[in-house]
Order: C-alpha cells, then sequence, then structure tokens
C-alpha cells in the first residue's frame, strides 16, 4: 500500500511491500546492545504485553521474543506482514496488516507501544489519543531507531550519493548523530522521561550491504523496476572498487521512552 507523507520525499509515495523479500533477508540488521538497551529499562520483558506498530518484517518482535513479552505486530502492508508471520513461524507473535490509524485494540491492552524506524510516518493527532487509550496505566510509548552515518563511514556516503543519483528527492540521506523528535502533540498525554543517542558498528558483507541500501525507501520503496536494477549494477560496481569484502558501517541508535501520563 502506498504511502504519502508531505515532508518526506516530496510527497512522492512510497511502500515497502514492494520490497519485502529483500527487506527480510537484509534489514534484520540490529546488534545485539540495541535490544539490550530496551530490555535494560525494563521494557518488553516477560510479564509485558507489547504492541509493535509499523512492524514490517516482524524484526523487532521476533529478536525480542527471547526477552518473554507477549507481542503483537501491526503493519499496513499486507507484503510485509506475510514476511513477518513467515519468519517467526515457531513464535507465538500476533500479526496484523492494517495502518495505524486504524488501530482498535481494547482500552489498557498493552503495556508497552514500540515504534522502530517508523514515527514519522504516522498521523499523530488521529494515533496518539490512540495509544494512550490502548496502554495500562502508566504505560510506555518506545520510539526506537538507527541509521547509517554518511559522513563519518565512507562506504555509507558512497552508497548514499549513488541513491540520490537516482533519486535526487529522497529525503532520508545526510543523517547525522541527534535526539528523536516526538511530535508535539504526545506531551498531551505522554511525558518524555529517558532518551539515550549512541554509535555502534553494525558488520556488513558487500552482498548484504547492497541488499540493505536496496530495501531502503530511497530505493526499493520507491523506484522503478528497471531503475532499481540500474542502480543495483552500479553499485555492486562500486562496491567491488572501493569496498572490502567485509566490512563494519558505523550507525547511531536513539531510543526515546515516552510515559502514559
Amino acid at each position: 500500500m502506498d504511502i504519502t507523507v508531505k515532508d518526506i520525499d516530496g510527497g512522492n509515495a512510497f511502500d515497502f511491500g514492494r520490497t519485502s523479500s529483500d527487506y527480510a533477508k537484509y534489514r534484520d540488521i540490529y546488534p545485539p546492545e540495541f535490544y539490550e538497551r530496551i530490555s535494560a529499562r525494563g521494557l518488553c520483558i516477560k510479564g509485558q504485553n507489547v504492541l509493535d506498530i509499523g512492524t514490517g518484517t516482524g524484526v523487532l518482535p521476533r529478536n525480542m521474543y527471547h526477552y518473554g513479552a507477549r507481542w503483537t505486530g501491526t503493519d499496513i502492508s499486507d507484503n510485509q506482514i506475510e514476511q513477518a508471520k513467515k519468519l517467526s513461524a515457531e513464535m507465538d507473535i500476533d500479526y496484523y496488516a492494517v495502518p495505524a490509524e486504524k488501530l482498535d485494540f481494547p482500552d489498557s491492552s498493552f503495556d508497552v507501544i514500540t515504534a522502530c524506524q517508523c514515527i514519522w510516518y504516522f498521523d499523530h493527532e488521529r494515533i496518539m489519543p490512540e495509544l494512550y487509550r490502548m496502554l495500562k496505566p502508566d504505560g510506555r510509548f518506545l520510539v526506537l531507531y538507527m541509521a547509517w552515518l554518511p559522513f563519518e563511514d565512507k562506504i555509507a556516503g558512497a552508497s548514499e550519493n549513488l541513491v540520490l543519483k537516482y533519486n535526487p528527492g529522497w529525503t532520508g540521506a545526510g543523517e547525522t548523530m541527534h535526539p528523536l523528535y516526538i511530535p508535539e502533540c504526545y506531551s498531551e498525554k505522554f511525558e518524555l522521561i529517558y532518551h539515550d543517542e549512541y554509535k555502534l558498528n553494525v558488520h556488513f558483507t558487500r552482498k548484504s550491504w547492497n541488499g540493505r541500501m536496496k530495501a531502503c525507501r530511497g530505493v526499493g520503496a520507491s523506484l522503478s523496476q528497471e531503475t532499481i536494477s540500474e542502480w543495483e549494477s552500479e553499485h555492486l560496481k562500486l562496491l567491488s572498487e572501493t569496498a572490502p569484502e567485509e566490512f563494519d558501517i558505523l550507525h547511531f541508535a536513539a531510543i526515546a521512552d515516552l510515559k502514559r501520563k
């Protein structure tokens, strides 16, 4: 399903469902530290019911399943949910293909609601009261993010520049380390009680980094198949000339922990 957001990519439509097969293979990349920092805050652990909105292929529920929480994942894309169900076949996780703006779980259903790599895609004025309603008293809304740092990592920077060559309207470029932006409307019913930003290295091969870039919004989710093929051919050539067979890409990760008032 196409998504259009006025301030993202010039309002051009994108659909991660178009790249679900690559997304499932190449975007499950968060290192253990990413999940450990969540559990260290006493979140997404045994005894809690957790809703992951914008779950994609279920990366967060699948990787945190062993911490013991009871997970539910939702996403606007049928293709993403289909992949999530396949990858979670041995796990007791519920998945639903539904936009965040149409969630209708009962009041006080969840201890924690998570949004990883997706908060900027939502209609916040619509979903904020619903998140509040679906959370238990003192429940938490946890916003998570990880991105490569193109100005500090040469391989990432070169790959990003190639995406911009084929998709100059892509607004996902040029990331620097920063606290997560939480829209003002959340302050009505939530209190930001913690945030953290930290750097970490993520390991790739040429193949997996190409797959990661191909599954990004600026390539697989928005370009035509012909253009994606042209981009991929040039990207693989670039990596063969400038990158070793295996390498680390410098990223930063960020967390914002909001407590229900």
